[in-house]
Formats: C-alpha cells, structure tokens, sequence
C-alpha cells in the first residue's frame, strides 16, 4: 500500500519543523493509510496555530464556486482563514502566529483543480515572508506517466489554469517543485515523499480508499472523466452537477440521449463508451429538470482519450441542436476558453470544422509531448 508524504511527516516532526507554530492547509482528503485525517492527527501536538481554507473550505462543506468563511474551527478551535473568497494568498495578519506552513490536499492530477494555484500562491506568500512550506506527496490518481491536452496560453491565466498541459502527470509535491522553479519563486520548500509510490500508478493500485477531494469528485472513475468533461461547465449542458454522477452525465432538456450516444459510439473513439440515459439535477445548470443525454463510460483507461472524447461530444452538439452555446457572463471572458487554455477550441467548434479540430488534438498531443521531456527534471519517484 502507498504511504502518503503526512506519514513520513508524522513519524519525523520534530526533525521537519521542530517545535515551530503550523500553519496547515488541509480538508477531508488528507488522511493517512489508515484514514485517520492530518488535521486530528496534528491538532493534538499543540502545534498547529492556524488552519487555511481553500476552495470547499477546510472540512470540505462548501459546494464548487461558493465563498469559504473566515471562522472557527468548532472541534479544535482553532481560527480558520479563508483563501477562497476575498484573498486567495495569505495576508500578513493570517500570518501573525504562523512559523511554517505544511499543505496537504489530495490533487486530481488535472489544471483545471484551484487547490494548484492555492498552492502557488501560499510558495509565494512563503517567499514573501521567509516562511517554510512543507507539501505533504500524495499519489496523482491518474499515474505519473500520461500527459497530454495543450500548454494554457499565458493571456489565458487565471484561478482554473495555468502554463501547464491539462493532465501534467505530477504528484502535488512534484508540481510545487516545478511552480517553486519555473515561475522563479524560490520559496523555502520542503517535499515530503511518499512510499510505495510508482509513476504507472492509477488510483486503484495505491491500495488506499478514495475520499472525495471536493463534492463533485465523489470517485477515482470521475477523476478519470474530468480532464475532459470539466469543459462542459463552460456550456449550457449540465455536466451531471447535482447528480451522484458529475463529470460523467452529460445532457439537457433538449438533448436527444439515444440519437447523441450513437452518433458518438459510431464515431470508435477507443476506451470509451456512450450511454444514452436520463437525469434531473437537483442544484446547477438545469436544476429540477429532466434532461436527456449520455453517460461517458470509460471501459480502457490506457487508450481513453479525455479531449477527443469531449471535443468530439461537444462537436455532435454544436451541430445538431441550435440550442447549444457557450457561457458568457456580463463582462467577463468566456470561462470555456479559460478552461480551454485558448479560444482556439470554441472558435472551431463554432465554426463546425472538423477538419480544424482534428489537428488541433494533434498540435495539443506535441505541446504535452514537450512538457512531458521538461517535467522529467522534477520526478521524485
């Protein structure tokens, strides 16, 4: 069974941070081997001064997009700082009673999760303040081997991507190396390893159970789904949110289920199957209504391909029904190109070329294949 990096922490405290005040970003994912939780495992030393809360906030309650508090913690008691509402990066008075800080969040091995760009901006407040960051490895679900989807476009920066391939095949402690390097951050880091970790590993070979990492990633079978399906929430399809199926439901009320899933299943794309079905989300796009659709079944994880899964389900949608579109809030760029890293895709898929998307997959597949080379510098397993 793998270890994750919170057991080597623990069994070594004192040689890693002494008798220094804590600053723990944590929530609910984080649990050793054995599923007790890094929190009530470092709570009791007395050390821990501070907890921070991310996106889904520190005992993971909050659904996607929503503000997390600042509060209290009610079972330790311990002041709780929000770095998902109006600062993403700790402030100098978060800091006060702060000596070190120690991260240790499960990752879902894809750009899109905010905890990587939390991550980035804590390296930058410990550069800022001379403080030590400890990143607690835990396994990447989807390997470390795989990487693939195209470098995001620097225009493209925000809180749901940056300069990386979508599916980066790092560890979270392995992607805070390359952040702390390439970006030129230089904060005091310290990656605590795992063990009986190998880069070939999905989830299902750690031997360790799945705790959801956020609400909408309930299980290893939507982490797989997700470096492509999370384009959807960039469109007016529900993308199964409020269904115990996000990521891997995909539909609308006007959608025609048996036509779209044979229409794809025609289309031989390898490792994936497509079911026609029906859903009614009960909170998210559609909410309380009946929506027709597909279900995105992964029958080889090796040969499944997420983003010419989705480019192809999104490309039968926007030209059968006129209904389909893009998102476009007041004011705002198109989330589908955030996600997307460019707006090259949406253009195209409204354009209808399919010719166009094709090569597009291709250009994408040589821009992770260079990432993929330069990564290699960063490997800790």
């Amino acid at each position: 069974m793998t270890k994750p990096g919170v057991e080597r922490f623990l069994s070594n405290l004192t040689k890693y941070v002494g008798d220094k005040k804590i600053g723990l970003i944590t929530n609910p994912s984080a649990v050793d081997s054995r599923l007790r939780s890094t929190l009530d495992l470092l709570a009791p030393t007395g050390q821990v001064s501070a907890l921070f809360g991310l996106e889904h906030g520190v005992r993971g309650h909050v659904q996607a997009g929503e503000k997390v508090a600042t509060t209290v913690d009610e079972k330790t008691g311990l002041p709780v700082y929000s770095l998902y509402g109006d600062t993403r990066k700790p402030t100098p008075d978060m800091l006060t009673n702060v000596e070190c800080l120690v991260f240790d969040l499960q990752d879902v091995g894809c750009r899109f999760y905010t905890y990587l760009y939390s991550l980035l901006y804590l390296l930058e407040a410990s550069a800022s303040y001379q403080l030590p960051i400890f990143v607690l490895d835990r396994p990447n679900p989807l390997g470390g081997e795989i990487v693939s989807g195209n470098i995001l476009e620097e225009e493209y920066i925000s809180f749901v991507g940056y300069p990386i391939p979508i599916r980066y095949g790092l560890t979270i402690g392995e992607i805070a190396l390359y952040f702390n390097e390439t970006r030129q951050i230089k904060a005091p880091l310290t990656v605590v390893k795992m063990e009986d970790w190998q880069r070939d590993y999905y989830w299902s070979e750690t031997g360790l159970s799945w705790i959801p990492p956020s609400p909408n990633i309930p299980t290893p079978d939507t982490a797989l789904v997700y470096p492509g399906t999370c384009f959807i929430e960039g469109t007016n399809l529900s993308e199964g949110r409020g269904t115990t199926r996000p990521f891997e439901l995909i539909g609308a009320p006007w959608i025609k289920g048996d036509e779209l899933a044979t229409e794809l299943n025609s289309s031989n794309l390898e490792g994936v199957i497509f079911r026609p079905t029906y859903f009614t989300p009960s909170f998210s796009k559609h909410q309380g209504k009946l929506c027709s659709g597909v279900q995105v079944h992964v029958v080889d994880r090796a040969s499944f391909d997420p983003h010419a899964t989705i480019v192809k389900l999104l490309e039968a949608v926007a030209c059968n029904y006129e209904e389909f579109e893009f998102l476009t809030p007041p004011g705002q760029r198109y989330f589908f190109d955030l996600l997307a890293g460019s707006n090259q895709l949406r253009e195209l898929l409204s354009a209808k070329d399919s010719f166009a998307l094709d090569q597009l997959l291709l250009d994408w597949g040589q821009e992770a294949e260079g990432f993929a080379k330069a990564r290699q510098e960063f490997f800790l397993y």
